[in-house]
């Protein structure tokens, strides 16, 4: 499953999404709850650091990926080699 999350608005969420076509969830952390439990709150900027975490299906965090500077399409498919080598043990 995925999952994506900004402190924006539920509506700014939607309107993104769907802007974007993401065809996954966008959560609206308007109280920062949970970029301050992920510890991506930056409170200094107003807005989180963008990380990319790999949940196995336990709810254990496999990996945590920085995404500051990163390629998209080098972190996806980064992403997905992970999915595929965790898939396989």
């Amino acid at each position: 499953m995925i999952v994506g999350a900004s402190f924006d608005t539920i509506d700014a969420q939607k309107h993104f999404a769907e802007e974007q076509g993401f065809p996954y969830a966008l959560l609206a952390d308007t109280t920062k709850a949970m970029g301050q439990d992920y510890e991506v709150d930056q409170p200094d900027k107003g807005w989180p650091r963008r990380v990319t975490y790999l949940i196995d299906p336990a709810g254990t965090i496999v990996r945590t990926y920085d995404m500051a500077g990163q390629d998209l399409e080098v972190h996806a498919q980064e992403v997905l080699e992970d999915i595929r080598r965790l898939s396989a043990t």
